[in-house]
């Protein structure tokens, strides 16, 4: 196999290098803080914050906050894309198995399905002490209210998240990396870290986002939008039971985001629960209350999400290496 042009990586190193990344990320978790890139994006968002959102008790300034919001978001997605994309041409000169295998232990920062996983589990067990641990253990997942939470309340929070992190931590990565190599999703992660710190509409943290975080929870809206389907397209095949593909858009269409409904409602409409945040949404009203049962047929139907995207890349970047480029 011959390097493509420009030095871009082959399919099959972009296939090798989702492979590893899965299989890293199942055998050894995240990385320590120090070296995690996410947390890193976290640390510089943290700080531009302070410049770019006024303070609560200040006037708003729409043009300036939303200017200032857009211009902080383009200048940290270049730095990201610029130091994924030299990390990645460091690589362009090695054999396409060592470029896949390097690009795997880069892109395994950038998804976490072991740890969200691992979370939502811990919440079941947490529960199974005791009301106030369950809601102690689902407070690390979600940034609503715990502490009005029932039992039912804090499943329906953990299954949510679950459902909704299943596509921001694991598919939509994988499908920019597919499409965009290890540029693509370091920019996809930059946009989601973005949206969860900035892309509020109101006060948090003492700082006003109506205006400053707009332009990121935008951002994150377009990048989301087909991974998002993608990902309700690919848990509605894990269940193996029918779900009209109109009943899950009705579901979707009762959030805020354009884009969480869809896999939160299709997590519960095949698991015949609702899934209710008070005050924001309701999904699958008609449903019941979820049960323990409910939590353990959800993660193992996440895993096979997690799979199935994962064989879908490949395989599909493995055909472009065998039928996709001359000889």
């Amino acid at each position: 196999m011959q390097p493509d042009v420009l030095g871009w990586p082959v399919p099959a190193a972009l296939a090798l290098a989702i492979a590893v990344a899965l299989a890293w990320d199942a055998r050894f978790g995240e990385p320590p803080p120090r070296l995690h890139p996410v947390v890193g994006m976290g640390r510089v968002l943290a700080a531009l914050g302070r410049w770019v959102a006024p303070r609560a008790d200040e006037a708003q300034r729409p043009r300036r906050d939303f200017a200032a919001g857009a211009l902080a978001w383009t200048l940290g997605a270049v730095a990201v894309v610029a130091l994924a994309g030299g990390a990645q041409a460091l690589l362009s000169g090695t054999p396409w198995w060592a470029q896949g295998l390097a690009l795997g232990v880069l892109l395994k920062p950038l998804l976490a399905w072991r740890m969200l996983r691992d979370e939502v589990a811990a919440v079941e067990a947490a529960l199974a002490q005791g009301l106030e641990p369950g809601r102690a253990q689902v407070a690390r997942l979600v940034s609503r209210d715990v502490q009005a939470l029932d039992e039912a309340g804090v499943r329906q929070a953990a299954l949510s998240t679950l459902a909704e992190n299943l596509n921001d931590s694991v598919v939509a990565p994988l499908f920019w990396f597919a499409l965009a190599g290890l540029p693509g999703a370091a920019l996809y992660r930059w946009a989601n870290t973005a949206d969860a710190m900035w892309g509020y509409s109101g006060v948090r943290g003492g700082r006003d986002w109506t205006w400053a975080g707009r332009w990121a929870a935008r951002a994150d809206d377009a990048l989301s939008w087909l991974p998002a389907r993608l990902t309700a397209g690919l848990l509605l095949a894990a269940s193996g039971r029918g779900v009209r593909w109109r009943a899950l858009r009705a579901q979707a269409r009762r959030t805020p985001s354009p884009n969480g409904g869809w896999p939160m409602g299709a997590l519960a409409l095949r698991l015949g629960v609702r899934l209710v945040k008070p005050g924001v949404y309701a999904l699958h009203e008609d449903g019941r209350l979820p049960q323990r049962a409910d939590t353990a047929r959800a993660l193992a139907w996440c895993g096979r999400v997690v799979a199935g995207c994962g064989a879908l890349l490949v395989a599909g970047l493995a055909a472009l290496e065998v039928f996709g480029r001359p000889s």
